[in-house]
C-alpha cells in the first residue's frame, strides 16, 4: 500500500465507488414501479422490501468484523458477485416469494459491502500520511456518489422511453442494464484495490472467521463507552426510516399526479440525474458547512431542512412542485452524509473501523425495513401524501442527536486553545 500516494488513493476510492452506484442509479426510478407491474400491491412490496433490512440486521456485523479480520478486497468481491445474482433474478422475477428472495440477496450484498471500501480509504491513507484530511475525499465521494447515480437514472429513463425490447418490458431493460454493469465493477474491484493483508489462504479464512467476533465485540464496547458515537449511530434510526420516503414512496406520489406509472418512470429518469447532480452539489458545499456553521452543527441543519423537503414531496401540487420539493431533498442528502460520516470517523480509533461502521449502517437498514412496512401500508390505508408527511417528521427530529458531537467538538477546540496558549507562556 505505501507503493500509493494518497491522491493515487483516492483516486481509486472514488472510481470504485463510482462503479458501485452507477448500477444503483438504473433501478431507482423502475424497481417499485417494475414490482408493481409484476403484481404486486404497495404492502406487498413494503413487505418484500423488510427481507434485505431483516438478513442486513442479522449478518451487518458479523460482516463487518470479517472484513476488519481478513481484509476488505475478498469481503467487497463476494458481495458485488451476489449483487450481480439478485439483479440476474430481479430480471425475471414474477412473485411475491421471487422478489423476496432478490431483496434477500440484496441484504446480504448490502450487509457485506457496507464499510469494507470507505474504511479501506480511510485506513490505507493514514497509513500513507497520518496527518491527512481524509474528509476531502469523503466529501469528493457524496460529489461521485451523485454523478453516478444521475448519470445511471439518466440512462435508466432513456431505456425505459425506448419501449419494450422483444420480451423485455420497458421497466426491465435498465434492470438487464444495471447486472451487465456490476459485472463490470467486479473486474474494475479486482484490479484497483490494492490492499496488504497479513495472510491469506484456508489458514488465514479460519483465523479471520475466530477473530471476527473479537473485532466486533471491541466495536460494540465503544459504542457503550461514547456517548457521542451512539448518538451517532441512533441518527440512522430515524433516517432509516424516513428514506423510504424519497427511495420508495417518491415514484409513487409522482405516478399518481400525473396518473400514468410509464411516463412517472420515463420522466424519473431525467429528474433523478437531475436529483442526483443537486446531491453531488449539497456534497461540494461539505467544506463551506465545516467552515461556516462546524460538522455537527450543519449536520443538524441538514436532518431538518430534509424533513421540510419530503413534506414539499409530499404536499406541493402539480409534478413541478413534487419535483422541486425532490431536487431539494437530494441537494440536503448530499451535504448531509459527507458530515455524518466525518463524525463517525473521528470517534474511531482501532482495527475495527469496518465493524464500527456497520453498526451505524445496522441500525439504518431494519428502520427502513420498519418504515417501509410502516409508510407503504399507511399510504394504502390514507394517501401517498399522508406517509410522506410521517416521514418527513421522523426525519426530522434526529437533529437533536447531534448535541453530543457538538458540545465534545466544542471541548476540544477549548481544550487545544488552552494547550496552545500553555505551549506560547
Amino acid at each position: 500500500m505505501t507503493a500509493l500516494s494518497v491522491r493515487q488513493i483516492r483516486f481509486r476510492y472514488l472510481t470504485l465507488y463510482g462503479l458501485r452506484w452507477l448500477p444503483s442509479g438504473l433501478l431507482m426510478p423502475v424497481m417499485i414501479l417494475l414490482m408493481q407491474e409484476r403484481g404486486l400491491t404497495l404492502s406487498q412490496i413494503g413487505l418484500v422490501a423488510t427481507a434485505q433490512g431483516l438478513v442486513v440486521l442479522a449478518l451487518e456485523l458479523p460482516t463487518g468484523g470479517f472484513a476488519d479480520a481478513l481484509g476488505r478486497k475478498p469481503v467487497l468481491v463476494v458481495a458485488w458477485v451476489l449483487g450481480l445474482g439478485s439483479l440476474a433474478l430481479m430480471a425475471v422475477a414474477d412473485s411475491f416469494w421471487m422478489f423476496f428472495l432478490v431483496w434477500a440477496l440484496q441484504g446480504v450484498y448490502r450487509a457485506l459491502d457496507s464499510g469494507p471500501m470507505e474504511s479501506w480509504y480511510v485506513d490505507a491513507t493514514l497509513a500513507v500520511d497520518p496527518q491527512a484530511e481524509y474528509e476531502r475525499g469523503l466529501g469528493w465521494a457524496g460529489t461521485v456518489i451523485g454523478v453516478a447515480i444521475g448519470a445511471g437514472a439518466l440512462l435508466s429513463g432513456g431505456l425505459v422511453a425506448l419501449g419494450p425490447v422483444g420480451p423485455v418490458s420497458a421497466l426491465a431493460l435498465p434492470v438487464i442494464v444495471a447486472a451487465v454493469l456490476q459485472a463490470v465493477s467486479i473486474v474494475a474491484l479486482l484490479a484497483l484495490m490494492a490492499e496488504r493483508r497479513p495472510a491469506s489462504g484456508p489458514a488465514a479464512l479460519r483465523a479471520s472467521v475466530v477473530d471476527a467476533p473479537r473485532m466486533v465485540g471491541q466495536a460494540v464496547g465503544l459504542l457503550r463507552r461514547n456517548r457521542v458515537l451512539a448518538a451517532l449511530v441512533a441518527v440512522e434510526l430515524f433516517w432509516g426510516f424516513g428514506m423510504v420516503t424519497f427511495e420508495s414512496l417518491l415514484p409513487v406520489r409522482l405516478a399518481d399526479v400525473l396518473g400514468d406509472p410509464d411516463r412517472a418512470a420515463a420522466l424519473l429518469g431525467p429528474a433523478g440525474t437531475a436529483a442526483w447532480l443537486a446531491n453531488a452539489a449539497g456534497a461540494a458545499l461539505t467544506p463551506f458547512l465545516l467552515r461556516r456553521l462546524g460538522a455537527a452543527p450543519a449536520a443538524a441543519l441538514m436532518r431538518i431542512l430534509q424533513g421540510v423537503t419530503v413534506v414539499g414531496m409530499g404536499l406541493l401540487a402539480g409534478p413541478v412542485g413534487v419535483l422541486i420539493a425532490y431536487l431539494a431533498c437530494y441537494a440536503v442528502h448530499g451535504a448531509s452524509n459527507p458530515l455524518h460520516m466525518g463524525l463517525l470517523h473521528r470517534q474511531v480509533d482501532g482495527p475495527y473501523r469496518t465493524s464500527v461502521l456497520s453498526l451505524n449502517s445496522m441500525a439504518a437498514q431494519p428502520a427502513g425495513a420498519l418504515g417501509a412496512v410502516t409508510l407503504t401500508a399507511l399510504a394504502d390505508a390514507t394517501s401517498v401524501s399522508i406517509a410522506m408527511v410521517v416521514g418527513a417528521v421522523m426525519l426530522a427530529v434526529a437533529a437533536p442527536l447531534y448535541l453530543p458531537a457538538w458540545r465534545a467538538g466544542v471541548a476540544g477546540a477549548a481544550y487545544r486553545r488552552l494547550r496552545f496558549h500553555g505551549d506560547v507562556l
